[in-house]
């Protein structure tokens, strides 16, 4: 049974951003840029879908569910997981359902700004402004549960927790993203781990950090980056800390002495061939050494060797290195992976693509890094994700016809160097752009979208529920864009 805790006040006022750093050729554009999505954000704070009840017909359907929860004894909504996917949609839902109706379980106590942990990677920031306390970012009125879901069983619409809690609910969002695994390459774990050994990633806070030393301090050799054969989130990061490395090392008047090489399992730079254009004309530009459809299998830490398997004819490709930056493979986490009845064969929820909800079990839906839809797993595809979970699981709770439909929206601020940005956005193979400029072409502008911009709206927009994606702001711009 799910325990109610008071919930503490909130600020629920925003914050802005200055634009007083922001060079003033980009600054009156940025401005614009602000003020039409927080016109997106009030759209989205403030107005009820034309689906929605009434205000007098939702409060008499609030205190109606109110009192059946006494009843029932059970939540009326269980969130699992307590990221941006998590937190977004308990914010959301936290304005619709009567306080005390959410519960969110989630054992973290240190909330990450992940997007920005290449940043740290690139020296352009630190990990103190890229992190929160969990405590403050959960919603007023949600029962937090500080703990981790080990087993699911939706057959019975129950969780049980590590502390062995059971806990009921009637409807279930699964937000638990993904899980990075460091076991899956041989000798990962021990390399990275040893501060001496020159092996790190930007995925994983403690070794963003790693990064930016032993990019800041190696001289000369191979500098190598891996991108895995399993889905991962972010796609584009594994090449971005590649491409600052460049910057770096030529800043550094160091990078005539060292090789750069990027390993992709994928059999091209980048998905969409828009941007995998682009891409590859920043690597002829920068004499950086591509390899595609090489996985990476081994790491000798001792002896600085990498070993990658080639995937066409399965043979081993040896290579010593002076740097070794890994895009480590993942997975769900375990206890999805051990639920068959919810995921398909890889462990991934399976869900309708377009609604989102749950192909097997009606009063469950999943979100953002650990469903199976096709998109990005990117927290800009969260985004326009979240806009369509809260509609249907409202239609849902209310017996109406799930209508609302995710677009496959992601987006990937693509890092070329501590200065620019390629602003992919897609949806599939195709690009969704929103701005009336080539997105596809390295810019300054998107650069401070990325290290100003976008950290803002994560915190102020993204997790409190009321930053639905950029399709609003699409309508709002379409007059200024070119045929």
């Amino acid at each position: 049974m799910c325990t109610t805790k008071k919930g503490e006040g909130k600020d629920t006022h925003l914050t802005l951003i200055s634009t007083t750093s922001i060079p003033c050729g980009c600054s009156l554009f940025l401005s614009l840029v602000i003020t039409t999505v927080l016109i997106s954000l009030s759209l989205s704070q403030t107005a009820f879908d034309s689906s929605s009840f009434t205000f007098s017909t939702s409060v008499l359907l609030r205190s109606e569910m109110k009192s059946s929860r006494s009843l029932l004894g059970a939540c009326r909504l269980l969130v699992v997981g307590g990221g941006s996917a998590g937190l977004g949609m308990a914010s959301k839902m936290a304005r619709k359902l009567p306080k005390g109706s959410i519960t969110l379980i989630d054992s973290i106590q240190t909330h990450y700004y992940q997007p920005g942990l290449t940043l740290v990677g690139a020296g352009l920031m630190n990990l103190e402004q890229n992190r929160r306390k969990q405590k403050d970012l959960i919603p007023s009125g949600v029962n937090w549960i500080k703990d981790r879901v080990i087993s699911f069983d939706p057959s019975n619409n129950t969780v049980r927790t590590k502390e062995g809690s059971k806990i009921e609910y009637d409807y279930m969002v699964i937000c638990t993203g993904i899980e990075i695994r460091l076991d899956m390459i041989e000798g990962l774990a021990e390399s990275i781990k040893d501060q001496t050994c020159p092996v790190s990633t930007i995925y994983l806070p403690e070794y963003a950090e790693k990064t930016y030393r032993l990019l800041s301090s190696v001289e000369k050799g191979n500098f190598l980056f891996s991108f895995p054969n399993t889905p991962i989130k972010c796609a584009g990061a594994p090449q971005k800390i590649c491409y600052i490395a460049d910057d770096i090392l030529r800043s550094r008047g160091v990078r005539s002495s060292s090789s750069l090489h990027y390993f992709t399992t994928l059999p091209r730079i980048f998905g969409v061939e828009n941007y995998a254009n682009a891409l590859m004309n920043v690597v002829k530009d920068r004499d950086i050494n591509l390899h595609t459809r090489h996985s990476l299998k081994k790491i000798d830490g001792k002896n600085r060797i990498a070993t990658f398997e080639n995937l066409e004819d399965s043979s081993n490709v040896e290579m010593e290195f002076s740097f070794l930056h890994v895009g480590p493979p993942c997975s769900p986490i375990e206890s999805l992976r051990s639920s068959p009845s919810l995921t398909d064969s890889n462990g991934w929820v399976d869900v309708n693509a377009v609604t989102l909800q749950s192909t097997r079990f009606s009063n469950i839906f999943s979100l953002g890094d650990c469903t199976n839809s096709p998109n990005a797993k990117t927290a800009a595809a969260i985004s326009s994700q979240l806009k369509a979970v809260e509609k249907n699981l409202w239609d849902a709770m209310n017996g109406k016809p799930l209508l609302a439909q995710y677009d496959g929206y992601a987006s990937c601020p693509l890092l070329v160097s501590r200065s620019k940005v390629i602003l992919a956005e897609f949806s599939g193979s195709s690009p969704l752009e929103s701005f009336p400029f080539d997105q596809s072409k390295p810019s300054r502008f998107s650069f401070l979208l990325k290290r100003y911009f976008m950290p803002w709206l994560y915190w102020n927009g993204l997790i409190k529920g009321l930053w639905n994606g950029p399709s609003t702001f699409r309508k709002l711009i379409a007059p200024f864009k070119k045929n």
